[in-house]
């Protein structure tokens, strides 16, 4: 579940949230909006949502090639065993 927020819902949500940080805290907070009435600046909604999606890309993509190396060895799939489920492992492969 961890993994999940760290890898999806942190880099689609966090250009929003330094966007709204930035709003909250930059020097000229004290100006009204865009039309006078009040209510704020208009997010833009569009900006945001692509630079998540491409956040998120670069993100699936640095932990896939990064971390994604492949065990040297033999899969052996989970088996039954004198009334016992061994669980699947990977055996070395055998010295040349």
């Amino acid at each position: 579940m961890l993994r999940v927020v760290f890898t999806i819902v942190l880099p689609l949500l966090l250009p929003t949230a330094l966007y709204l940080l930035w709003l909250r805290f930059r020097p000229n907070a004290a100006a009204v909006g865009p039309e006078e009435g009040g209510g704020g600046p208009a997010l833009p909604w569009f900006w945001l949502a692509v630079s998540g999606a491409v956040l998120l890309a670069l993100v699936l993509l640095t932990i896939s090639i990064h971390f994604g190396t492949a065990t040297p060895g033999v899969y052996v799939p989970p088996r039954w065993e004198n009334g016992r489920v061994v669980p699947g492992h990977i055996e070395p492969l055998p010295r040349r």
